[in-house]
């Protein structure tokens, strides 16, 4: 997406290598919307620690940042013994893979990256092939906003009032985003609408990361307290819901996003407004079979206990909101049964969430 700093536009990706250094670079999200600012790790284990401290966060955005992780860490190893070169791969992708459990983009984009790597018969080739694949999954993960855009535009019509959960845009992947990827292309079309953006505590990402993405593009859209969308809702002033995932299971079509994701989902039926998820094929799991096996992502529970902010004096600071003394439960991620979703929005179309097992061919799955 283009970024306008003061007054000079310019275009970013989220996640990109600089194969010179043998860097993963990054937007630090963390900091925004007070400060944009590119960051570059040196080495796997950095990259890691970016995924896990939320430098970089979203589903495609990690997937892209651990399949570059993958290929940093190879690409560090200097020798030519196949065996022990596959060692120090296994050891990288274990550490890049633990980093945030919930999603299932980072160990998609390894997995396949791991694959594209037996091809080579040295170490060098090898090497080379990961950064190749690392680079093929972030293409692909543009791409895949790209046509989510295209068949969601026609959900989103003039007039309308859309509510989004969390950050699944540009910030959230390497460029366009899931859930902003219809907003975006609707806007093109030259529709006129609405977005509502959920603060989404405790990061409180839509607050910062949507609003500032949507404020960038020049969309229409507040910020509502995440407690205000059933008032909306019943007076009738929400007609969309558009959300994005961090892992979508194949085989059930429940969703696993950010915690409060369920909830608005159920205010969504309550009030009859269509509900929709919008994921590349790489958050898709075809492996598990319920949404209670998903590994739900505990953090710490400061982020509940206070809150990041900048001063007058434009210091980022972290503030005690709390009752002193008390402790916080941080689940990171909640699951939507399948019968709460509307619809599915992928690259290939929009599907219904118990119709993905059905058409899993036409959506990447080998078998």
């Amino acid at each position: 997406m283009n970024v306008t700093i003061r007054g000079r536009t310019s275009h970013f990706r989220t996640v990109a290598f600089d194969a010179e250094q043998n860097r993963v670079q990054l937007i630090e999200q963390r900091l925004l919307p007070h400060e944009f600012k590119m960051v570059a790790t040196p080495d796997f284990r950095a990259t890691a620690r970016a995924i896990q401290d939320m430098i970089v966060r979203g589903a495609g955005a990690i997937g892209a940042a651990a399949a570059y992780g993958l290929a940093q860490g190879a690409r560090a190893f200097r020798g030519r013994d196949l065996e022990r070169f596959h060692r120090h791969v296994e050891a990288v992708y274990q550490t890049l893979k633990v980093a945030r459990p919930t999603a299932v983009d980072p160990v998609n984009a390894m997995n396949q990256a791991r694959i594209t790597m037996k091809a080579g018969e040295t170490v060098e080739e090898q090497q080379a092939l990961a950064l190749a694949a690392a680079e093929e999954f972030a293409n692909h993960d543009v791409q895949h906003c790209e046509d989510i855009g295209r068949h969601g535009a026609k959900l989103i019509r003039s007039g309308m009032k859309v509510l989004t959960h969390c950050n699944a845009g540009w910030l959230a992947f390497v460029d366009i985003g899931s859930a902003t990827a219809p907003m975006y292309a609707a806007q093109a079309q030259g529709k006129k609408f609405h977005v509502y953006c959920d603060e989404t505590r405790p990061r409180s990402q839509g607050a910062t990361l949507t609003a500032w993405e949507l404020g960038q593009q020049g969309i229409s859209h507040q910020i509502i307290a995440d407690n205000a969308a059933g008032h909306l809702m019943q007076r009738g002033e929400i007609d969309l819901v558009i959300v994005g995932s961090d892992r979508t299971l194949g085989r059930t079509g429940e969703v696993a996003n950010k915690i409060g994701t369920y909830t608005k989902a159920v205010l969504a039926k309550r009030h009859g407004i269509p509900f929709y998820v919008a994921i590349p094929l790489s958050t898709i799991d075809w492996n598990l079979r319920s949404g209670f096996k998903i590994p739900i992502e505990e953090r710490h529970e400061d982020e509940v206990l206070g809150a990041w902010g900048i001063t007058s004096r434009g210091r980022r600071e972290y503030v005690r909101v709390a009752n002193p003394g008390s402790s916080a439960f941080n689940a990171g991620f909640d699951v939507t049964p399948a019968e709460l979703i509307t619809g599915i929005i992928t690259p290939a179309g929009i599907v219904k969430p118990k119709d993905l097992w059905a058409k899993r061919r036409q959506l990447g799955h080998a078998s």
